[in-house]
C-alpha cells in the first residue's frame, strides 16, 4: 500500500488486494527480555510476561541475570562510608583535493582592522515529555564506522545487552570466531607500561594516569572497530566495539578512579571532553553506564543514607539548561509495567534529596550535541554544582516528576558556556572578540580560519603566502609503477583486492567520520590515478580541514593553532603545507626566523606510546623518505602549531602515489580528545646529535614531561 500508517485519508476504491493475508500479530506476543518479578501479575497471554524494570546494577529478582557483566558491584549498589570525601568500596567484576590557488597573507594595518538514565532522549514509543526507564539508551552510541547507519534511535540496547552473549555464541557456532579480541587485548597491551594500572594508579589517578587510561581504551576501541569492520562481523559486539573495549579493558585493570568520591577526580579537569560513556566509567567520574544518577551511600552514626556524587544531563527528559550556571534536572523513574507512573523517591531521586540537605557538591557531566540535528552526544565534564532547591511537578502525561535545582560553584574554568558562546560565534549571533581577520586563508580552505589577537596590539604575523599543500619541485621517485585503485564506489573496508587497502596492511584506515582507525608508520592514500571519488574514505586528508580553526595570541609564546570544534582523537586536522626542501640544507638558512617555520621528518622523535608499528634501532619512528618542509614563505596553519612535550596533535607521513611519483605528505591528527578553544600543539623533535644546540631554545609548554628546551 502507498498509505501511510496512521493516515486520515482513505485509500481509492480498488487498490487494496483483498485477496491477500496478512499475517499481524500484536506486539504483546513478542517474548521478554526480563521474567517477571515475584508478585507481579501478568495480564498478558501465556507466550509473554510483562516487561518487567530492572536497573543495571541490580538487585535482580529470581530469575533475571545481570545484562551488563562489568558492572557488578562486591555487595551491593550502596556501601557504607564512614566520612564524606572518601572512596566507596565498589569495583567491577573481573569476569570480565582540486588544486588550491596560492591566497597572500598580509598583516593587516590599523585602518584594515576596522541517572539513572539522565541520557535523556525520547525514546520510542513515548510520548514528548513523558519519562521512561533509568538507563541512557546509549544515546552517545558513536562506534566510528557504524555512526552513519545506525544511532541509538536504531537499537533497543536494553534488549541488546540482554542477548548479545547468545548471540556472540550462536555467531561462533555457526561462522567460527574470527575476532579473538581476548588475545589481542593481551598484545595490545604489551605497549603500555603497566605503571599507571597498578593498584595505586586504579584508586587514585593524576592527569598522565586518566590520560594513559583514555589512551588505551580509545586505541583499542578503534583497533575493534577496524577489524570488525573489515571482517563483517555484524553481531552485538562488533556493532558496539566501545562497550567491548571498556569491558575487557577493565578485565584487565585498565581504569583509574575506581572508588567512588565526592568532589573532583583526580586527573580530569573542567571542560574535559568524552565521546562514550564509557569513557566516563575507565576515570571513575561517572560509574553508571546508562544510568544518569550516580551515588554511594553516607553514614551517619549508626544510619546510613545515599548522597549523589555526579549526574549526567543529556536533554532527552525536561532538563533545563541553556543556563550555563543554573540546571534544573529532572528526576529518574516513572515506568511501571509499561504505564507511566508517578516518581518515587528512591535511590538515585532520594540521593538527591540528601544532597540538597547535606549541601555537598555533585559532579555535572552535560551532553551536548557536536552539530545541529546530531543524535549522539559529546559529554562535557562541566564541573561540581550544589542542590539548592527540589520540588514535584507534573509532566505532560499527568504523572509527578521530581525536579533538583542545581547551581555551579562558582570559581571554576569555563566549559558549558563556552560551547553556548561558540556555538553564538557559529550562528552569527555573537561577535567574537579580538578578530583582526575573519578568514586569514582567503577562501583556500573549507573552513574559514580566523586571526584572533586579545593579548596586545600585534596586528598579525609577518606576510606569508598561503598554500593548502606542500609545492614540490620534483617528486620522490618509487622503484616500480604504482597500481592505482578502481574502486568506483570509493575504497570500502574489508576490499582485500583493492590495491590501496593492501598497501595498508589489508585495512581501510579511516572511519566515516575521518577518524584514524589504526597508526601505522607509513599511511597510503589514494593517488591521482586511482578510480576512486573525491569522497573515498582513502583520501581522508585531502578533502581539507575538517574542523573550524582559528589563530591566536598566546600570552607567551607568540602565536599559536586551536580550534573551535572538539576534535575526537585520532580526528584528522591538517597537514604541514610549504615548500618541500633539500634536507640536506636543513640548518644553513642563516637566521632563527627562517628555522622557525621548517617541519623536518628527519629529526628524532619519542615513540608515543602503542602508536607505531615499526621502529629503527634507538627506538625512534622511521621515515620512509627525508621530507623537509619550510614554511616561511608559503604555508598554512600548520605553520602557527606550537611546540609542546607533552603534545595533543600527532604527525603521520601520508604517501600519494601517482605512476612512478612519490609524494608525501605531512598530515595531523589528534592524539587525544581536545575540547573547544585548547590549544594544539606537536613535539618538534630533537635534531641529531652532529648538529649539537642548533636552534635550541628554553620550553613553556608548562607540562610535566617537559624536558627544558626544544628544537626549532
Amino acid at each position: 500500500m502507498d498509505q501511510s500508517l496512521g493516515s486520515e485519508s482513505n485509500p481509492p476504491s480498488g487498490s487494496i488486494d483483498r485477496s491477500r493475508v496478512l499475517d499481524v500479530r500484536p506486539l504483546r506476543c513478542l517474548a521478554p527480555l526480563f521474567p517477571n518479578q515475584p508478585g507481579t501479575a501478568s495480564t498478558s497471554t501465556s507466550r509473554s510476561t510483562p516487561f518487567a524494570c530492572v536497573p543495571p546494577t541490580g538487585p535482580f529478582p529470581p530469575g533475571v541475570q545481570p545484562f551488563y557483566p562489568f558492572m557488578i558491584p562486591n555487595d551491593s549498589q550502596q556501601i557504607p562510608f564512614g566520612v564524606p570525601n572518601q572512596p566507596a568500596n565498589f569495583s567491577f567484576a573481573n569476569d570480565i583535493p582540486a588544486p588550491v590557488p596560492l591566497k597572500s597573507f598580509r598583516t593587516p594595518t590599523p585602518q584594515a582592522n576596522g541517572g539513572m538514565g539522565q541520557s535523556k532522549r525520547a525514546s520510542r514509543g513515548r510520548s514528548s515529555g513523558s519519562l521512561g526507564m533509568e538507563d541512557d539508551s546509549y544515546s552517545d552510541y558513536q562506534s566510528d564506522q557504524y555512526a552513519g547507519e545506525l544511532n541509538s534511535a536504531d537499537l533497543d540496547d536494553a534488549s541488546y545487552l540482554g542477548k548479545r552473549k547468545s548471540k556472540a555464541r550462536k555467531r561462533r557456532i555457526d561462522h567460527g570466531d574470527d575476532l579473538d579480541v581476548e588475545s589481542l587485548v593481551n598484545v595490545f597491551l604489551t605497549s603500555f607500561t603497566h605503571r599507571e594500572f597498578d593498584e595505586f594508579g586504579k584508586a587514585n589517578g593524576d592527569t598522565e594516569v586518566v590520560a594513559t587510561v583514555l589512551l588505551a581504551y580509545d586505541l583499542f576501541r578503534r583497533r575493534l572497530t577496524q577489524l570488525a569492520e573489515a571482517k563483517d562481523l555484524t553481531s552485538g559486539f562488533a556493532r558496539r566495539p566501545d562497550l567491548k573495549a571498556g569491558a575487557l579493558l577493565m578485565t584487565k585493570g585498565v581504569r583509574t578512579n575506581n572508588t567512588k568520591r565526592i568532589g573532583h577526580v583526580p586527573g580530569v579537569e573542567v571542560g574535559d571532553i568524552f565521546f562514550f560513556r564509557m569513557e566516563l566509567c575507565i576515570v571513575g567520574l561517572h560509574f553508571p553506564s546508562m544510568a544518569g544518577i550516580d551515588y554511594m551511600s553516607y553514614k551517619i552514626t549508626m544510619d546510613e543514607e545515599p548522597v549523589a556524587v555526579s549526574i549526567v544531563s543529556s536533554g532527552g527528559y525536561d532538563d533545563e539548561g541553556e543556563d550555563g550556571d543554573v540546571l534544573i534536572y529532572s528526576g529518574h523513574g516513572g515506568l511501571k509495567d509499561g504505564q507511566m507512573s508517578d516518581q518515587k523517591l528512591e535511590r538515585g531521586n532520594l540521593a538527591l534529596e540528601k544532597s540538597l540537605h547535606r549541601a555537598n557538591e555533585v559532579r555535572v557531566i552535560r551532553g551536548v550535541k557536536e552539530f545541529p540535528g546530531a543524535i549522539a552526544k559529546i559529554y562535557v565534564y562541566d564541573g561540581l554544582y550544589k542542590i539548592q532547591e527540589s520540588w514535584a511537578e507534573k509532566n505532560r502525561s499527568g504523572c509527578n516528576v521530581f525536579k533538583y535545582k542545581l547551581v555551579r560553584v562558582p570559581g571554576q574554568p569555563e566549559a558549558f558556556t563556552l560551547w553556548k558562546s561558540i556555538r553564538q560565534w557559529k550562528d552569527g549571533m555573537a561577535r567574537r572578540t579580538g578578530v583582526i581577520l575573519p578568514d586569514l586563508t582567503s577562501g583556500a580552505e573549507s573552513h574559514p580560519v580566523c586571526l584572533v589577537n586579545e593579548v596586545d596590539d600585534e596586528k598579525g604575523p609577518a606576510y606569508f603566502t598561503y598554500v593548502s599543500s606542500p609545492i614540490y619541485s620534483k617528486p620522490f621517485a618509487t622503484p616500480k609503477p604504482s597500481l592505482g585503485c578502481h574502486c568506483m564506489g570509493g575504497c570500502q573496508p574489508g576490499g582485500t583486492k583493492c590495491p590501496c587497502n593492501q598497501k595498508n596492511g589489508g585495512y581501510l584506515l579511516y572511519s566515516a567520520l575521518g577518524v584514524l582507525l589504526a597508526h601505522k608508520s607509513l599511511i597510503h592514500e589514494c593517488g591521482p590515478t586511482c578510480a576512486c571519488p573525491p569522497n573515498c574514505r582513502n583520501r581522508m586528508s585531502q578533502a581539507g580541514l575538517k574542523v573550524r580553526l582559528e589563530v591566536f595570541k598566546t600570552n607567551n609564546r607568540g602565536w599559536g593553532l586551536r580550534s573551535w570544534d572538539p576534535i575526537r582523537a585520532g580526528g584528522f586536522i591538517c597537514e604541514y603545507a610549504g615548500d618541500v626542501v633539500d634536507a640536506s640544507t636543513v640548518g644553513d638558512f642563516g637566521n632563527e626566523n627562517e628555522d622557525n617555520y621548517i617541519f623536518d621528518a628527519t629529526r628524532s622523535y619519542d615513540p608515543l606510546v602503542a602508536i607505531q608499528d615499526e621502529e629503527d634501532s634507538n627506538g625512534s619512528r622511521k621515515v620512509p623518505f627525508p621530507l623537509v618542509i619550510n614554511a616561511k614563505s608559503n604555508g598554512n596553519v600548520a605553520r602557527f602549531m606550537n611546540h609542546s612535550c607533552s603534545p595533543n596533535v600527532i604527525w603521520l607521513p601520508v604517501l600519494r602515489e601517482s605512476d612512478n611519483n612519490s609524494y608525501l605528505h605531512i598530515a595531523f591528527f589528534a592524539f587525544r580528545h581536545i575540547p573547544p578553544m585548547q590549544e594544539l600543539t606537536y613535539d618538534y623533535g630533537r635534531v641529531p646529535p652532529e648538529k649539537g644546540d642548533h636552534g635550541r631554545k628554553k620550553c613553556l609548554c608548562g607540562s610535566a614531561r617537559c624536558r627544558g628546551y626544544f628544537n626549532w
